[in-house]
């Protein structure tokens, strides 16, 4: 059994690692695609995750294969193809250390993941089944994650979403729009951005806008804030969890080492989620604060991703934002 099985893109982020003798900024090749992330920061927190995606049939596939094995991440569901390169991603860092992307993408091997390349078992093997809107980008993988995601859902999964707002990958943000938001129709959990909430909702309220989700059946709403920590939204009512105060050298994956703190510690309650007591649930938040915030003291995205011991460790020691 798997704690969470995650669907989508699993990709190369090239991370700025400095400047050359001739003033010229150095890429490093980083591990990264957001389904990817959480899935690693669930296994090195201790539990258990697979994989389901494609990658080209290069050396960035193989070695994305590679890391997520030496992450203890299951790989039967990684295919590879000759149609397409694996996905690339250019990350530019401002002065606070957030990022923007270029992605080398049209087509990228993730997006011609096909509905006969998904392992049903899979899924079936899994409490938490977690995919994101990059998949729905383009076909054929949007129609291969809806019929995982149906598949899951008849299975009585715990459905998680992340709608992830890359605009340089859509046609336009009519469409990314109507794709983003046919995804939070079967979600259970959905952690999203200020800026993707108002994007999804056209409210810039945390609680009205976290209201529009929940009432669609969303069960769990985590609005991250950064620096500032998370608002969420559940059965059991509303608040905002503080963020850790720590030294950020590259908020890349922060998002997704935040939802697989949450994931973690979901996966391992043996009661409905809308059960969730508020004290139970904001501890669960909380140690997901900590386990973004550790993440953006290092560089990249899976290999900053912090392990049980130091997330206890901050958890103890750390200071709190105000």
């Amino acid at each position: 059994m798997y704690d969470v099985v995650a669907l989508g893109e699993l990709l190369i982020d090239f991370t700025p690692a400095g400047f050359s003798d001739n003033g010229n900024t150095l890429f490093e090749m980083n591990p990264g695609g957001a389904p990817a992330n959480v899935l690693t920061a669930v296994t090195k927190l201790g539990g258990k995750g697979a994989f389901i995606g494609k990658v080209g049939d290069d050396q960035f596939g193989y070695f994305l294969k590679k890391v997520l094995e030496n992450n203890q991440i299951n790989t039967d569901g990684l295919k590879f193809t000759t149609k397409a390169n694996t996905t690339l991603a250019f990350v530019h860092l401002d002065d606070k250390g957030d990022r923007s992307f270029t992605f080398y993408r049209n087509p990228g091997a993730d997006t011609m993941l096909e509905e006969e390349d998904i392992d049903l078992d899979l899924i079936e093997k899994g409490k938490i089944f977690h995919f994101g809107s990059l998949s729905m980008t383009d076909e054929p993988s949007k129609s291969t994650t809806l019929k995982a995601i149906e598949y899951a859902k008849q299975n009585k999964k715990i459905i998680s979403y992340d709608p992830n707002w890359r605009p340089p990958l859509w046609e336009n943000e009519t469409v990314a729009k109507k794709e983003m938001v046919l995804g939070l129709q079967y979600a259970d959990i959905v952690k999203l951005s200020e800026d993707e909430l108002q994007f999804l909702t056209g409210e810039s309220s945390l609680e009205y806008g976290s209201k529009t989700l929940f009432d669609m059946g969303i069960k769990l709403v985590l609005v991250t804030l950064g620096a500032k920590g998370c608002y969420y939204r559940h059965t059991s009512g509303t608040g905002h969890i503080p963020a850790y105060r720590v030294n950020v050298v590259d908020t890349t994956g922060a998002g997704d080492a935040f939802l697989g703190g949450v994931l973690y510690n979901i996966s391992k309650i043996d009661y409905p989620l809308e059960k969730l007591k508020t004290q139970e649930l904001e501890k669960i938040i909380d140690f997901a604060n900590a386990t973004g915030g550790l993440c953006t003291t290092k560089r990249g995205a899976i290999p900053a991703m912090p392990t049980l011991e130091e997330v206890k460790y901050l958890l103890v020691h750390g200071v709190k934002s105000l």
